[in-house]
């Protein structure tokens, strides 16, 4: 094979979505390619993997504001609504296209301040989490930690 003819197997690798990692690994083994060419076309890849995560991680932050934004709009529209209606005396309206009624719903439950409240009304909870950074540093000195371990965490800095 040519180079130009390796690098459309790259891109057609990075074009697949139905590769789990034992049969990315046994495809990318396939490709005989010499060793600097085929880490470079995958450095390539994971470029773009990266600003691809990048460009959906911005895009998802844009939308969840939106979605927000949407939900606030639509919470001052309703109050307007109900702060015309119950100006007016008004339970139900008809207009046009819609029926218009301002009711009443459960109400809710405002804690202005958790040490005035009466110890009735409190709950205490107690919740155990591991020391992660003790348990670190206990099984870095060597010290065996049962229903713990160190895991390595190799990888690769592509600029």
């Amino acid at each position: 094979m040519n180079l130009f003819e390796l690098n459309d197997n790259y891109k057609i690798l990075a074009n697949r979505d139905d590769l789990d990692p034992t049969i990315l690994k046994d495809t990318l083994d396939a490709i005989k390619d010499d060793r600097r060419n085929k880490l470079d076309n995958l450095a390539t890849w994971a470029d773009r993997l990266k600003s691809e995560i990048e460009f959906l991680d911005a895009k998802q932050k844009s939308w969840r504001e939106e979605i927000t934004y949407r939900k606030n709009k639509l919470t001052w529209i309703k109050k307007y609504i109900t702060d015309v209606l119950d100006d007016a005396g008004i339970k139900k309206m008809a207009t046009e296209n819609h029926l218009l009624s301002a009711r009443n719903f459960k109400a809710s439950t405002i804690i202005d301040s958790d040490k005035k409240l009466p110890d009735k009304f409190k709950i205490t909870e107690t919740t155990t989490k591991p020391d992660k950074q003790a348990i670190y540093e206990a099984l870095k000195a060597g010290e065996e930690v049962p229903g713990a371990h160190l895991k390595a965490n190799r990888n690769t800095v592509i600029k």
